[in-house]
């Protein structure tokens, strides 16, 4: 049987630090336009004891999306040694392409996946390159769909890109944009015919009829910025909460029960990072499916603290932190069974379990 192993990754990490206190002098609005006059630091306080982000990482100016993708797609193959010309696919997950500071304006042609193609130097046209667009589990589905060409016997090798720079398309007066961040990981997944290792099994969802509003598009909420054509991303956050813990621990018991594993061999869980209070609840939410009791979080590395929510980056970044061994008191190890989730913009959600 021929699996899908991950068999390189890589990340670029942006070097500019914004952190919570660098918000203390912003003018934050209510979706009424209301000014909220709470003072800065008691709203920074409670932003991070609920989201457990201390600081986040910005894009340089003259970076884009593609650039980040570039490096992290770069850095995989130079430290894998693997051959870019093998390549068979290259998806690039994101959600606004290039986003030129301080354009707020959308640049999707060529796709990124053929921008980033061409700077890694690949000549070789048999090397698929597309874009996938499916809100923060965007990496893991086109980590899946690698999946299928490998399974399929249509590809050998795929690297699969999450790039994203959240900071250009956030409104400055949303207390929300203080969640949002810069960032870009990437793997090669390859088929092998290695027995018990690689993907297992894997489970998405969409739940558009109901809640594909919760995250959107929309005005500043800054009233002199009514009548600015720009768009800036919005969220639901409290109906996006409770959506994530009602759905997410069933997707990813779906997705151990294809696999036919049972929830105590799991070594570690890796979620988006999106919110670390939600992270928690989602984590316990799924031990009590299993009638388990409350889960030790050491399960769950987290690296929000630092690096924010960058949607699509977050998973790929934490797998490359985690197998470089560079996120302390975390390792993997050989036989280990991991279990990869997200939830995002859709709404979409995904688990993919793994065995190294």
């Amino acid at each position: 049987m021929i699996r899908s192993v991950l068999v390189a990754s890589g990340s670029c990490i942006p070097d500019l630090i914004v952190s919570n206190e660098d918000f203390s002098a912003t003018r934050f609005f209510s979706a009424t336009g209301t000014l909220i006059e709470q003072a800065p630091a008691i709203t920074l306080e409670r932003f991070q004891a609920i989201t457990g982000i201390r600081e986040r990482r910005y894009a340089r100016p003259e970076q884009n999306a593609s650039d980040l993708g570039w490096l992290a797609a770069d850095e995989t193959l130079l430290s894998s040694g693997i051959d870019r010309e093998s390549l068979d696919y290259i998806i690039v997950a994101h959600n606004f392409g290039d986003v030129a500071e301080g354009s707020n304006r959308v640049d999707l042609v060529p796709s990124l996946a053929s921008r980033i193609k061409a700077r890694l130097g690949i000549q070789n046209p048999n090397c698929v390159a597309y874009d996938l667009a499916f809100g923060c589990p965007g990496w893991l589905e086109a980590l899946i769909q690698a999946n299928y060409y490998i399974r399929s016997g249509d590809a050998r090798r795929c690297l699969v890109i999450g790039t994203e720079t959240l900071s250009r398309v956030v409104d400055p007066h949303d207390r929300d944009t203080m969640l949002f961040s810069d960032g870009s990981g990437a793997v090669i997944l390859e088929a092998s015919t290695a027995d018990n290792v690689g993907i297992l099994a894997h489970h998405t969802q969409t739940y558009a009829y109901e809640y594909a509003g919760l995250l959107s598009m929309g005005k500043s909420y800054a009233p002199t910025q009514s009548e600015s054509p720009d768009r800036f991303m919005k969220m639901q956050g409290r109906k996006l909460y409770e959506f994530a813990l009602q759905h997410v621990p069933m997707v990813v018991k779906t997705a151990l029960d294809k696999a036919q594993v049972p929830l105590t061999q799991v070594k570690k869980v890796l979620l988006h990072q999106a919110n670390e209070k939600m992270d928690v609840a989602i984590l316990q939410r799924l031990f009590q499916l299993y009638g388990e009791a409350s889960p030790n979080l050491d399960l769950m590395p987290m690296t929000i603290g630092w690096l924010g929510n960058s949607s699509v980056a977050t998973l790929p970044t934490l797998i490359d932190l985690l197998q470089k061994e560079q996120l302390a008191d975390h390792r993997l190890e050989a036989g280990d069974l991991v279990v990869l989730a997200s939830v995002g913009a859709g709404m979409n959600i995904n688990a993919v379990v793994y065995q190294y």
